[in-house]
Formats: structure tokens, sequence, C-alpha cells
């Protein structure tokens, strides 16, 4: 059930947190940090109050926040080990019926994206088809490091938009 943005701004600290801590994958200090920016006039003001807040987060915190992200169609999938969001997000982009050849490329491709970046592929897969998913792995193992740091930012913020998509009023 989505509350209004109204009742998120009348949240104590604690349950704030409770009901954000999640929108950046294993990274409650993203709604820590955002909290004082309250109240927020509407669900677009929060998501750039958590935009500014990942931007103004140290190299080392960002790599960590990035680091957080599970594998997509990865080892973590299999063992049911994925936040209740990113096991929706996955499913819905047919990752978990993946065939045997399937899975055996997204590991192909996630091991060799790390192996070049020193994190997992990161892409908010709400929406997107798994050939579409392999397509986006296809052309960014291209990428410079830079780029790609950048880019795994970006799709983390298009995550969290998703996700407070279905969270707030």
């Amino acid at each position: 059930m989505k509350i209004p943005i109204a009742t998120l701004n009348q949240l104590d600290q604690a349950a704030f947190v409770r009901l954000l801590g999640g929108v950046y994958e294993h990274s409650p200090w993203m709604a820590e940090r955002c909290y004082a920016q309250q109240p927020f006039a509407e669900r677009a003001a929060l998501l750039q109050a958590m935009r500014e807040v990942l931007a103004a987060a140290t190299e080392a915190e960002q790599l960590a926040l990035i680091r957080a992200h599970p594998d997509l169609a990865g080892k973590a999938a299999l063992r049911g080990e994925l936040t209740a969001e990113s096991t929706q997000e996955q499913a819905g982009a047919g990752l978990a019926q993946l065939t045997p050849a399937e899975f055996a490329r997204f590991t192909e491709l996630n091991t060799a994206y790390t192996t070049r970046f020193g994190f997992p592929f990161i892409m908010a897969v709400k929406n997107a088809s798994k050939d579409q998913i392999l397509a986006g792995f296809e052309q960014r193992i291209t990428h410079t490091p830079t780029a790609e740091f950048a880019m795994a930012l970006e799709q983390i913020n298009r995550i969290a938009a998703f996700r407070i998509d279905d969270l707030i009023e």
C-alpha cells in the first residue's frame, strides 16, 4: 500500500528509514541522510533529494552501494538471498525463468563484467526483457571504468525511482 507524501513527512527518522531504507539496495544510510531534507512537496522532490545524497557521497560510499547490488540472475538469486525488491524486479524481467543456456550466458557476462570493473553490472530491469538486459551487458562491457561507474550510479537512481513509485503516492 502506497503512503501519501504528507504521511512520509510526518514519520520520525526511524520509521522513515524503515520505509525507505531498501530503496537503495542494502544502504539505509541513504534514507538516513535524506531524512533531514524534509518536508518533501512531492515524490519527485524526495527522489531528487536522494539523488543529491548519492551525488554528495564519497567515491568509496558510492562504490560500496554499487557493490551492494546482486548479480542479475546470479548465485544470490539461486540461493534465494535477494531482497524482496530485487527478487520481484528480476522475476518481472524473466530472469527467474532462464534456460540453462541463458543462465550460462548471464553467468559468463557477470563474471567478465565484474572482472573488468570490480563491481556487478547494474541495470534497472523493471519493464525490461532478458534480451534487452543481455544487450545492455554486451554494450556496456566495452565502456571505460569511469563511464561505467557513472552509468551504474544512474541505473541505481532509476531503480530507486521505481521503488519510490511503488511506496509513495
